[in-house]
């Protein structure tokens, strides 16, 4: 696998604040996330399902805010993401192209992680390509161009940039593992701990 396989803790700060916890996990080619703001009720989880390469294959996706509830699921086929977002006794059929490489990104930091390891597999210090974004508050997916360059000639750190205007700094380890994210809005992503997985 791109990534070692254990569990993570991120902490997100603004201006020094906790404003949100971040907890992931990879075992198996299975990626298990929930982000929950350090106040309030919303709750965004995440359960993808990776292939031998280490793409994004299917996403199952949540978003509570009190009894509110938003549920989604995704499938990655024939260069295309398709799914379904129900909400309440709704139900909508979506499909977003994938992009030459077929990143997924559900906005979690193990997501930029797995785009990033890729691009390193690759041997590649720097790419753009299309990408299939799920937002996290809707759960709608829809292609957007992103990019990343390796800083100079240090090989952990990254400048990622998921949309126009928008910029993050992302500093990783030997292993592909995210350490720190800083982006543009001041939003700072910190990892605080991790308990790696014996394969």
């Amino acid at each position: 696998m791109l990534i070692a396989d254990g569990e993570f803790r991120y902490d997100l700060r603004k201006a020094g604040v906790l404003i949100a916890v971040e907890s992931e996990s990879l075992a198996w080619g299975l990626i298990r996330g929930v982000r929950r703001p350090a106040s309030g009720s919303n709750v965004y989880e995440v359960e993808a399902e990776l292939d031998e390469a280490g793409l994004v294959r299917r996403v199952v996706a949540s978003y509570n805010r009190g009894p509110f509830t938003r549920n989604a699921t995704y499938e990655s086929a024939d260069n295309f993401l398709r799914g379904n977002i129900s909400t309440g006794g709704s139900r909508n059929d979506l499909t977003a192209k994938l992009g030459r490489y077929g990143e997924i990104d559900a906005d979690l930091v193990i997501f930029r992680a797995l785009i990033i390891a890729h691009v390193r597999e690759r041997k590649q210090t720097r790419w753009t390509g299309r990408v299939a974004a799920i937002d996290p508050n809707t759960l709608v997916a829809a292609t957007s161009k992103q990019s990343c360059r390796q800083r100079g000639s240090d090989p952990h750190i990254w400048i990622y940039e998921p949309r126009m205007g928008d910029a993050e700094e992302i500093e990783i380890d030997d292993s592909g593992l995210v350490l720190r994210r800083r982006d543009s809005r001041g939003i700072e992503t910190l990892l605080v701990s991790k308990a790696l997985r014996d394969v």
